[in-house]
């Protein structure tokens, strides 16, 4: 494989991550704030999250981010491939900003731009 169809590659698994990691919190979102103090409130939970949509295509995200992986991972080595995990940080802030309207401050900005040049750093070595 090469070196820019690894890059690509690692991205679009993160990418889809990343919109699993979307889909989840709009769904438990919708399902609501569970109270752990008692067990009606994890059968309500587990119920709830079976029973969303947004929750089962979160998960099914994930699993074919992890399946895209582990192609990944049969390419390039691990050590040139998980830095660029530092990118899912970036991205859930990102899309977390302008999708779910969270507030995010300066320093998470800063913070995403640290490991935005981590991530480039390391990549480059």
């Amino acid at each position: 494989m090469s070196f820019g169809s690894s890059i690509l590659l690692i991205l679009f698994s993160i990418s889809i991550a990343v919109a699993g990691q979307i889909l989840l919190k709009i769904g438990i979102n919708r399902i609501g704030i569970v109270d752990f103090s008692n067990l009606g409130a994890l059968k309500q939970l587990f119920f709830g999250v079976i029973k969303s949509p947004l929750v089962i295509s979160g998960l099914f995200l994930y699993v074919i981010s992890a399946a895209i992986w582990l192609v990944v991972l049969s390419a390039v080595d691990l050590s040139f491939a998980y830095p660029f995990i530092g990118f899912t940080y970036v991205m859930v802030l990102v899309l977390s900003k302008f999708i779910l309207k969270e507030d995010v401050n300066p320093i998470r900005w800063a913070g995403a731009l640290i490991i935005t040049i981590g991530v480039i750093v390391i990549s480059r070595g």
